[in-house]
């Protein structure tokens, strides 16, 4: 079955009056930018595994504005994981896991991520405030981040990233399992 096929049978799958819940896998990121493309590269890799019902694996990886649309369109979603590079400061190839709170967004931060979303920045930070703002994200969102090392043009991971991403397809069934339970 065709990537396409598959995630639109897992989308069709979820019809709100059924009692199975419903997880969005979702990877945010620029193609070809090494590092920073970990989230839709692993969405790549993800795609390619059977998951449960209810699960459903998409790329995210465009502007604020887009990922809300995009979220509205598919909701309700029981609850959300967010996979990217972002830079902050820590080991290269570390991962940072946390669930995500929404917060108060002031109005005027909240104009300029639209406009950095409109204009073709790709931010997971941005499509959280947005999307959280218009309340268009599960109640439960975890966010699963790793430390890039390598920002230059190019395909492929730097090897600390590689096996940071290994190791994330890994612990993600377990992940989803527990967000199914």
């Amino acid at each position: 079955m065709d990537h396409a096929v598959a995630r639109s049978v897992a989308i069709a799958s979820r019809d709100p009056g059924c009692a199975s819940k419903s997880i969005l896998i979702a990877g945010v990121g620029y193609g070809n930018l090494r590092d920073l493309s970990l989230g839709p590269l692993l969405v790549e890799r993800l795609r390619r595994r059977a998951w449960p019902e209810g699960v459903v694996v998409e790329d995210l990886s465009f502007g604020a504005v887009a990922a809300l649309h995009w979220l509205q369109a598919h909701a309700p979603f029981d609850a959300a994981v967010f996979l990217a590079g972002v830079p902050r400061g820590r080991p290269p190839g570390s991962i940072h896991r946390y669930e995500w709170a929404p917060e108060p967004v002031a109005t005027a931060e909240l104009h300029a991520r639209v406009a950095e979303g409109v204009t073709g920045v790709i931010d997971l930070e941005a499509l959280l405030a947005v999307a959280g703002a218009f309340a268009a994200l599960p109640r439960r969102v975890l966010v699963i981040e790793v430390e890039p090392r390598d920002r230059e043009w190019g395909p492929a991971l730097s090897p600390g990233v590689e096996t940071a991403a290994a190791e994330i397809e890994a612990l993600l069934p377990g992940v989803v399992e527990e967000l199914l339970a």
